[in-house]
């Protein structure tokens, strides 16, 4: 029990060693980190708008970590979720403002169906490469995502800018296709407890199903997964087929639950954030919706402290990017002794995340 509890506390690490930097930062420009650090909790989570507003910014990040964290399982490094987040939120909000004459259960389902299968195909893309040729999946899904960005930037700026605005938008959606708002008159929308419902299907599939203990399998040993049968380029295919699913209902959630139109360039980085998200959480569910919070709270509690302090944006994307250093450290590979302590030999590579030999190849 002793084990379980330090290698539980070792989770941990990465936020305290991040907290630990900030606070020398905040020293050496001649800031108090304990009263700074209250005030970004207080922010944050210290009343109940700071906490919806919270809350709404955990959310796209959230459906990004667990795409991430779906495709890391399986062996698969991809971080092209950014670019299915695009494409699924620009396929949404063509339904939202296209289709406004359906009621709005069937409208926000053919929404949500049209992110999906957007995020989806542009997910098999890089799959297929992937599976069929060996071709690096981090090279092409990284240059997708330019792709996604610039070419949803055309169209909102070309054949579906909005009428009367000189703005990169979209028309607004219908109202029907809107999510109803948890926490009036916050974002938060009912697209959170979406978020939620699918950490919980995530928890289910890789942990009680087939398919879950073939994508472990493939992912931590793709050698004994393919001896015993396992496709494994199915596995790859599938892996880049449901991130990106995830992703491109991300992105149909944050249209229709936060911006109302499809807004030019809008993601200020949901889906490389959910690559944190996913190694912070170690590719688990309860994992990643813990760091979700984290940094939702952060960046929330970032844009309140300049209203009511000093304190510059800047120190808080220390902690951030900090934060995001310190998750690829495998603080919990540090090997406990049987009858003593800890000893201080450190793995650097992030738990469960592939690496470039790790990964299934067909």
């Amino acid at each position: 029990m002793s084990i379980r509890l330090a290698r539980g506390g070792l989770l941990l690490a990465p936020f305290a060693a991040a907290l630990l930097v900030g606070a020398v930062v905040l020293l050496l420009t001649g800031r108090n980190p304990i009263d700074t650090y209250g005030l970004l909790l207080t922010q944050s989570w210290g009343s109940g708008s700071g906490i919806a507003n919270s809350l709404s910014q955990a959310t796209p990040i959230l459906l990004t970590g667990l795409a991430t964290a779906f495709a890391f399982r399986a062996g698969v490094f991809t971080i092209g979720v950014e670019g299915s987040l695009y494409f699924g939120a620009f396929a949404g909000a063509w339904v939202g403002f296209t289709l406004g004459g359906l009621p709005g259960f069937a409208l926000i389902g053919l929404a949500f169906l049209a992110a999906l299968l957007a995020g989806g195909v542009w997910g098999l893309v890089p799959g297929i490469l992937r599976s069929r040729w060996r071709v690096d999946e981090v090279v092409t899904t990284l240059m997708l995502n330019f792709v996604a960005i610039s070419l949803t930037s055309y169209l909102v700026n070309g054949p579906f800018l909005a009428v009367g605005t000189a703005n990169s938008m979209s028309p607004i959606v219908a109202p029907e296709a809107r999510l109803g708002s948890l926490a009036p008159p916050s974002q938060l929308s009912a697209g959170f407890l979406i978020a939620l419902l699918l950490a919980g299907l995530f928890w289910f599939v890789m942990s009680r199903t087939t398919l879950g203990y073939r994508l472990d399998l493939a992912g931590s040993s793709p050698r004994f997964a393919a001896a015993s049968g396992i496709d494994l380029r199915r596995v790859i295919l599938i892996a880049m087929v449901v991130a990106g699913c995830i992703g491109g209902l991300a992105g149909a959630i944050q249209v229709l639950g936060v911006n109302g139109r499809f807004i030019d360039r809008f993601s200020p980085g949901f889906g490389f954030t959910g690559i944190a998200v996913a190694l912070l959480g170690r590719n688990t569910a309860i994992g990643c919706v813990l760091a979700a919070l984290f940094f939702g709270g952060l960046n929330n509690g970032a844009a309140m402290m300049q209203l009511f302090s000093d304190i510059p944006l800047d120190l808080v994307n220390v902690l951030s990017g900090t934060v995001m250093i310190f998750a690829v450290l495998d603080f919990t590979r540090i090997r406990l002794l049987r009858h003593a302590g800890v000893t201080p030999a450190v793995s650097i590579a992030p738990a469960e995340a592939p690496s470039a030999e790790a990964g299934p190849r067909p």
